[in-house]
C-alpha cells in the first residue's frame, strides 16, 4: 500500500513549520541579540551624530599579544576616541564600576555576567597602544539596548539606548585636531584584521579559550576574584609560596599552594 498520499499534508505542513522553528531559535540566540544590538547602535550613531565631526568604525578585530580583541564600535572625533561596547539584555541590571561581575535578574532568575567596563578595558588599552593616545583622548562607553533597567547607580559612561549619544556629545573640549583625527581613522583601518568568517571564527576560538582558563582558575574564597602566587616575606614561613587574592590589600583571601 502506498502511504505517500496520506502523509502528503503532513509533509507540506512540515515545510512551513521547520523553517519557522529554525528562525525562532536564531532570533533567540545570543549571536542574533548581539548583532541586533550592534545594528541599533550603528543606525542611531549614523542618524544622530554629525558624520563630518564623528567618524564611525564598526566591528573591528585587532591583534593582541595573546590573540585578538573585537570592538563593536569606535567613534573618532575632535573630542576624543570613543570605544563603544554593546550589550543587548533585558531585565534588571545590578552592578558597579569595580565589581568583577554584574547581575541580570529576570523575575526570580538571576545570572552573573562579566562587568562590561572590565570587558571594554582591554579594547581600550589595545586601541590606546595602537594609536598612542593619552587617557584624556580615549573614552570607554557601554550601551545597553533592549528592555533592561538599571537597579543600581551606574557610572556616567554606562548608558541605556540613546544615552550613549548624550554621553559622547557631553564632551565638548577638543583634544584632537583634524589631522590627528584623519591619521587615527587611517591607523585603525590599516591595523585591523580583515573582516571575514575566518577572522571571526579564530576570535571566537580565542575567547572560548580565555573563558575556559578563567573557569578553571583558582578563586579567592572571600571575594571569588582571581588568585596569584605570592611569597611569604617574614615569619617562620618566609620564602614559602601561597595563593593570595589579586586585589590585596582590599581583600586578604588566601589559600595554600597545595589547593591548586
Amino acid at each position: 500500500m502506498d502511504f505517500a498520499p496520506a502523509f502528503q499534508p503532513v509533509i507540506q505542513v512540515l515545510w512551513y513549520i521547520i523553517p519557522l522553528i529554525i528562525l525562532a531559535n536564531v532570533l533567540k540566540s545570543p549571536w542574533f541579540k548581539g548583532w541586533m544590538g550592534e545594528c541599533l547602535v550603528n543606525v542611531s550613531a549614523r542618524l544622530f551624530l554629525d558624520k563630518n565631526t564623528y567618524h564611525l568604525i564598526r566591528n573591528i578585530t585587532l591583534p593582541t599579544e595573546d590573540g585578538t580583541t573585537q570592538i563593536d564600535h569606535i567613534i573618532v572625533s575632535p573630542f576624543g576616541v570613543f570605544v563603544v561596547e554593546t550589550k543587548n539584555m533585558k531585565g534588571w541590571i545590578f552592578g558597579s564600576a569595580h565589581q568583577r561581575q554584574w547581575t541580570q535578574k529576570i523575575f526570580k532568575h538571576s545570572q552573573k555576567f562579566q562587568n562590561p567596563l572590565h570587558q571594554n578595558y582591554k579594547h581600550l588599552k589595545t586601541l590606546q597602544g595602537l594609536l598612542g593616545l593619552s587617557d584624556s583622548q580615549i573614552h570607554s562607553v557601554v550601551v545597553f539596548v533592549g528592555d533592561a533597567t538599571f537597579k543600581t547607580d551606574m557610572p556616567a559612561n554606562v548608558t541605556r539606548g540613546g544615552g550613549y549619544l548624550r554621553f559622547i556629545k557631553s564632551h565638548q573640549d577638543a583634544v584632537l585636531n583634524a589631522e590627528e583625527v584623519r591619521v587615527i581613522v587611517e591607523k585603525v583601518a590599516s591595523g585591523r584584521l580583515k573582516a571575514s568568517f575566518k577572522t571571526h571564527r579564530e576570535h571566537v576560538k580565542h575567547v572560548k579559550t580565555i573563558v575556559e582558563e578563567k573557569e578553571n582558575a583558582i578563586r579567592c574564597p572571600k571575594c571569588q576574584g582571581e588568585m596569584v602566587r605570592r611569597v611569604v616575606k617574614r615569619g617562620e614561613n618566609i620564602g614559602k609560596e601561597f595563593w593570595g587574592c589579586s586585589v590585596f590589600p582590599k581583600c586578604r583571601g588566601m589559600l595554600n599552594l597545595q589547593s591548586e
